[in-house]
């Protein structure tokens, strides 16, 4: 169980450091058989925050439990000839984006738009019976086998 203030502070975050990549298109993508591609109607949807302080994305991992944390070094050097900060990245994608979407959608200024976009696709796929409790789908592959 996530507190109120925490949830509050990550979408505080998300807000300043945070973006959304939140794109449909048609992608070319490797056949299953054969040579060539295939075209593919697709979605690509993650959240990250990226920023230099290192434990509070360390913080945000594990209050949030999801996505990756991965350093994402910078190359060059500043015009005053210092060296760039590392820099570190938290990372999610689909439906764990989704999770943390309705996480912080009540506290959410700047990048409210994009997180009520992937909220209402999820809700719509939902509706059309798309989405699969995985708990449920792993039961049910248990009990066949």
């Amino acid at each position: 169980m996530i507190q109120e203030t925490d949830k509050a502070y990550i979408a505080g975050l998300f807000d300043g450091e945070g973006s959304i990549h939140f794109k449909r298109g048609i992608e070319k993508k490797k056949k299953h058989k054969g040579r060539g591609h295939r075209l593919s109607n697709s979605l690509r949807l993650s959240m990250e925050i990226t920023m230099t302080d290192r434990s509070v994305l360390i913080w945000v991992h594990e209050v949030l439990g999801v996505g990756t944390l991965t350093k994402k070094p910078r190359k060059g050097k500043r015009v005053d000839g210092t060296p760039y900060l590392m820099q570190y990245r938290w990372r999610c994608t689909f439906r764990d984006a989704y999770y943390v979407c309705c996480l912080i959608w009540p506290w959410a200024h700047t990048k409210l738009p994009k997180i009520q976009q992937v909220i209402q696709h999820y809700a719509e796929q939902a509706l059309n019976k798309n989405i699969i409790n995985l708990d449920e789908y792993r039961r049910i592959q248990k009990d066949v086998r």
